[in-house]
């Protein structure tokens, strides 16, 4: 099975340690992925089961994973530690992402050819057993095609004006975003004129 979370072995054995700690904090792990580099960096995304994450919970999470990858200590090389959220136009990792991101733009890309193709792009529209569904334009009429989860390599959101707009909608509505913040900086650009 595919595993769009933790990709590769080493990912794997990693998020065997940080999944544990992550969830114990009433989180969830989203994505884990060893990068390489001259300093390898661990890039770790992580929400609330609701969605969303606070800068704090991310400097929680960052603290504890530190301390148990210190003790475990499963990467030998010097690497960076970097937790964040899975932002707004985040990567599709797990079966439920289809289903809370129904009619959001993505981009797929399955791990073999399917009818001749490997990348897809559409509308979301949620799931159906083990495929996801998604509306994409053949020959430029709109039609839905299942593709099963285990097949995809790759998959996340299209940054579009309207998936921006909900993210700062759900925000705002979640008290994320106090507006009021904003009107001393209006003000200030407006009194510069």
């Amino acid at each position: 099975m595919t595993d769009l979370v933790a990709k590769t072995a080493i990912d794997r054995k990693l998020a065997e340690i940080v999944r544990p700690v992550i969830e114990g904090m009433g989180y969830e792990l989203v994505r884990l992925r060893l990068m390489g580099g001259q300093t390898k960096t661990l890039q770790i995304m992580a929400e609330k089961p609701e969605g969303g994450i606070e800068v704090d919970d991310l400097a929680e999470i960052n603290t504890a994973l530190g301390a148990v990858l210190d003790v475990e200590d499963p990467i030998t090389e010097n690497y960076t530690l970097e937790v964040s959220s899975p932002g707004i136009d985040r990567p599709l990792t797990r079966l439920k992402d289809f289903d809370a991101w129904n009619g959001y733009v993505a981009k797929i890309e399955t791990a073999e050819l399917i009818d001749g193709r490997k990348r897809f792009k559409g509308t979301l529209h949620g799931t159906d057993g083990d495929e996801i569904l998604i509306e994409i334009e053949d020959h430029g009429e709109p039609v839905t095609i299942g593709l099963t989860f285990d097949l995809l390599a790759e998959a996340k959101l299209v940054l579009t004006d309207e998936l921006i707009r909900e993210t700062l909608r759900s925000r705002k509505h979640a008290g994320e975003i106090d507006e009021t913040q904003f009107d001393e900086i209006l003000n200030d650009s407006s009194e510069e004129d």
